[in-house]
Formats: C-alpha cells, structure tokens, sequence
C-alpha cells in the first residue's frame, strides 16, 4: 500500500507539474473559464433576476472544470504517443490505470483552480455575490465532482487510446457536455430521450449538490449518486483499459503506424 501510495503521489506531482507549466493547458485553464462564464453572465444579466444570475454563476464556475478534465484526458495518450512514451507507460509495470488515474486527477486539480477564478472574475467584473448557504457542504460537492470527474477523464483516455485523432473527439465533447450536465440549462427543460444521458454522467449529480448545497437543501442524495456513478466510470475504464491495451499488443497497433 505504501508503494501503491508512493506511485501516486509521485505520479500526480508531475503531471500537475508539466500541466501548471505547459502552454496550452495553461491558456486553457486560465483564459477559457473566464470567457466562458463572461458570455453567460453576459446573456443572463438581460433578464434583470438575481435568481438566473445565481443560477449561471455556479454553472459558469463548473464549466471551466470540465473543460480542463474532457478536453486534455482525451488527448493525453495521443501525446505520449507522439512523444514515443506511449509504448513505456503500458509496458511498465504500474498497470495502465495507476498511470492514468492521478494524471486526471491532476487534471481535476487545474479545473479547482478554474472554480476558484471563476468565481474571483464573477465577483470583480460582474460584482456578482453568489449566495452559499453552506459553505462546508458546498466545498465537500465540488471537491466530490473534481474527484468523479476525473474518473470519467480515466475513461475518455482509455477509450481513445486507438484513435489518432483523439483530442479532436475531447473537443468535441465539450459544449454538450455543457448541456447535459446542467451547467447553465436545466436537465428537466431538455428533451425526454436526452435526460438519461444527462442522469449517466457524475457531473450532472455533482452540479445538482452543488446547487443544493448554495441555496440551502440537502445534497447527499445528489452525492451519493454523483460517487456511484462515478465508480462505474472507474470500473467500465478499467476493464476497457485493459482490453484495449491487450487488443493492441495483439494487433501491434499501439503506435498507430
């Protein structure tokens, strides 16, 4: 256990270090949560209403994490791969999974940081005051949905380990990922066979708890469902992860040459 926590630790320092320090990641994480969460503000301040406002600036904080998590998780094998490093990480004896795990994890450490300035820019820019009625159990939901959305990044990378261009399915991924997890629109207001897709990803039962938790409900529930969801993630990618790597090894396609 200690070896196993030594790895991980020592794994996720760096890749936080060569996230904080890459120049992509960087602007990502620094520019897009503010001009994201501007553009909606922008569109709710028409209304005039506090609610919607208090509605879109907790939406807005959130969106700059999945950002951070989807977009970089769906390439971050594609890089080691055109670093020449894919083929060292499935070969070292730390399963595939204990590699991937604390680099989204470190992913899910950039998109705090997108929460927290986000929420900076909302209060300097737009002297927007979000109203947290527990503060604790605010934190606990966000801290809750950087952990599970960092699950689902393990299963985004694994699943895209085959495709060449995977970064551009990441992207793609992004703005409806926005819709269904009910960052600015609610789940109930889309369509009917669209609210199961929303309900199978953790971060729609992240974003309900951290609703919850500001305006003064419970959310467990929505945590409880925002964990368990999230360990099917970690399940469904680690039984993947290790098909794929051994379909590869099989078919010598791991380099996609």
């Amino acid at each position: 256990m200690r070896a196993l926590l030594h790895q991980q630790w020592t794994c996720y320092k760096l890749q936080l270090k060569v996230l904080s320090t890459s120049a992509f990641e960087g602007f990502l994480a620094v520019l897009f949560p503010l001009m994201f969460a501007s553009a909606a503000l922008l569109i709710y301040r028409v209304q005039d209403d506090p609610e919607s406002m208090q509605y879109a600036g907790l939406g807005a904080a959130i969106m700059g994490m999945w950002t951070a998590q989807g977009v970089v998780a769906a390439s971050m094998l594609s890089r080691e791969r055109w670093a020449g490093t894919l083929e060292l990480v499935v070969a070292s004896p730390a399963g595939l999974g204990r590699v991937l795990v604390p680099a989204t994890l470190a992913m899910s450490t950039i998109g705090l940081y997108c929460v927290v300035a986000t929420i900076a820019w909302e209060r300097w820019v737009f002297d927007l005051r979000l109203e947290i009625s527990s503060w604790p159990l605010f934190v606990l939901s966000v801290l809750l949905t950087a952990l599970t959305l960092a699950l689902v990044g393990y299963f985004i990378a694994v699943t895209t380990t085959r495709y060449r261009y995977s970064g551009t399915l990441g992207a793609a991924l992004e703005y409806p990922g926005w819709i269904l997890c009910g960052f600015l629109i609610p789940v109930a207001s889309l369509p009917a066979v669209l609210q199961p897709l929303s309900w199978a990803i953790p971060t729609t039962w992240g974003m309900a708890a951290i609703r919850s938790s500001a305006d003064g409900g419970s959310p467990w529930g929505d945590l409880a469902a925002c964990a368990a969801t999230g360990a099917v993630y970690a399940v469904l990618a680690a039984w993947l992860g290790s098909r794929l790597v051994e379909s590869a090894r099989r078919h010598a396609t791991l380099a996609l040459t």
